[in-house]
């Protein structure tokens, strides 16, 4: 075992001896040591509860013969940090939750690892950890949170933003602001809705790396203890049979979840984080491979915010196991996969059909003939740009419209709120990239005020920032270069004609290449808003958001 030249022989005693003193037996230090890094903490709804789900880990891997030793992980909620400087943490977070695991693994020679995750950057952060470690190790994830109800409608996080930006537009009253906030979020969990929590939970299924059911299974519910006894009971195996990350987050498996993320819309921020999980595991995923899946790939389950259903609703009709048995039925699982249950993807979806067709589409009736998410190109985006298609107004999915310039979001969203934007516009928001932010703010606030104004048929926003997986709208994202980087949105001006072809995958700004050309021999940036500290260091490292925003 890893663990013994730490803790074994003469050479050995001083680690036994500060196992003893905190308690453990001579059986118990013998014993194969499992990490259980556990993300709780009492600010993110995602992770309040996580301290149940790590009890029951611990009692499954100590009723199959090893030790857990349990540690903590950071996790950020963007909901809380939505909208104010608080905002450029999240995903920055992301590389101090992947590197600050690797310390605590090798540092204490851990066996085996087991990760509980549940928010926006701990599934990523924990899979970027898993790949580059490479010890056996399979997540347990806290669970979604059930949706909220008022007078008949289901609710989730983007129903307040979007009340938010209704109020702002004088379309609803501070009661009806209030009481949408009560009922939104009824309990712990992360949010009920298909953004980019509950879409890397599941992806994290499709990966092979959680049992059935993880992403969707819910927080409060006796089944997700059920599954974290047997994820600690399972970690046990996995050492015994040496199975290891990198065996199981092969080439083929990122092709699975890439599918899977495209039958079912996910969150855009997928397109940040699987390529950065990839690259951990030495594979490289461009944002070519996400098209080419998008383009192949039948869009099945229409969830929040680009449908009416939640995950409690997908986890009735089967759950991920049973959308990727429907897209076996055109090979576009490939089942031959490993994964931490001991048996390949395939014999884990054999038995799972679909269980209610209205949230799960037949795949000759899906919803559409391709999947949720679309790859621009073009002058404005020569590296790439991402939009939640699914979630994008028919009338908006080709739009040409004058641009109207911001170098932060900060001023776009007080410029929304003073209702200077006006139907046919395209807002474009700059320096928000993983440089310029820094950190890559998401952008929930500018999105759902412009929903609540009833102008997201109207209006496109552009960004080389990022856009919440709770946005829906033509919001185009992800734009690479970004502006820190010399990229063309740096020398968009407004009054600038932006075109805009989804289907066509294209995004251009009609300005001849000599113009171009001219402005960025002037081109001066903006001071960096950020000197010292973390995300200083973090702005100097970080790549645009087409490779994952990974630290070079």
């Amino acid at each position: 075992m890893k663990s013994d030249i730490a803790k074994k022989g003469a050479s050995g005693a001083s680690t036994r001896a500060l196992f003893y003193g905190m308690g453990y037996t001579r059986e118990e230090i013998d014993r194969p040591l499992i990490g259980v890094v556990n993300s709780q903490n009492d600010v993110v709804p995602g992770h309040m509860l996580l301290d149940r789900v790590a009890k029951a880990v611990r009692d499954g891997v100590l009723m199959s013969g090893g030790t857990p030793i349990e540690f903590p992980a950071i996790a950020i909620c963007d909901g809380i940090a939505m909208g104010h400087e608080g905002m450029k943490y999240p995903l920055a977070s992301r590389e101090l939750i992947c590197d600050s695991i690797e310390a605590m693994a090798l540092a204490h020679q851990f066996d085996a690892l087991v990760l509980i995750p549940n928010c926006d950057k701990t599934v990523p952060g924990m899979l970027m950890a898993a790949a580059r470690l490479n010890l056996p190790t399979i997540f347990i994830s806290g669970g979604p949170m059930r949706a909220g109800y008022s007078e008949g409608e289901a609710l989730d996080f983007s129903s307040i933003m979007e009340k938010v930006g209704q109020f702002h537009g004088g379309n609803a009253t501070e009661e009806e602001l209030e009481n949408t906030a009560i009922n939104a979020c009824p309990g712990c969990g992360c949010c009920s809705g298909l953004f980019t929590a509950n879409s890397m939970n599941c992806l994290t299924e499709a990966l092979g790396m959680g049992l059935p059911y993880n992403g969707t299974a819910l927080c409060d519910s006796g089944e997700r203890i059920r599954m974290a006894k047997t994820a600690g009971i399972k970690i046990m195996e996995l050492l015994a049979k040496d199975i290891r990350p990198r065996d199981i987050m092969t080439r083929d498996a990122f092709e699975n979840a890439m599918v899977v993320d495209m039958a079912m819309a996910g969150s855009t921020n997928t397109a940040l984080h699987l390529p950065a999980i990839a690259h951990e595991a030495g594979i490289t995923l461009a944002l070519t491979d996400f098209d080419k899946a998008s383009r192949r790939t039948p869009y099945l389950a229409k969830l929040s915010p680009s449908g009416v259903h939640h995950m409690e609703d997908l986890h009735r009709a089967g759950g991920i196991p049973a959308l990727m048995n429907e897209l076996t039925k055109r090979d576009l699982i490939i089942r031959d996969i490993p994964t931490v249950t001991g048996f390949t993807i395939g014999e884990n979806i054999a038995p799972c059909p679909v269980r209610d067709r209205n949230v799960i589409k037949p795949i000759d009736a899906p919803y559409h003939d391709q999947g949720g998410l679309a790859i621009l190109y073009g002058n404005l985006a020569p590296g790439g740009a991402v939009v939640k298609e699914s979630a994008v107004a028919p009338e908006m999915l080709q739009h040409s419209g004058p641009a109207v310039v911001f170098n932060s979001e900060d001023e776009a969203t007080e410029a929304i709120n003073g209702r200077q934007i006006k139907a046919g516009d395209v807002v474009v928001i700059r320096y928000e990239g993983p440089k310029g932010g820094p950190g890559m703010r998401e952008m929930l606030g500018p999105t759902s005020t412009i929903a609540g104004m009833g102008l997201d048929k109207d209006v496109a926003l552009l960004t080389d920032g990022r856009f919440s997986g709770a946005s829906r709208g033509a919001s185009i994202g992800h734009i690479s270069p970004e502006a820190l980087a010399d990229g063309p949105i740096a020398l968009v001006r407004t009054g600038d004609i932006i075109d805009i072809d989804i289907p066509g995958r294209t995004l251009s700004m009609r300005v001849p290449d000599e113009e171009l050309e001219a402005r960025k021999a002037a081109l001066t940036h903006p001071e960096p808003r950020v000197k010292t500290g973390y995300l200083a260091r973090y702005a100097r490292l970080v790549t645009s958001a087409n490779t994952g925003a990974v630290l070079e």
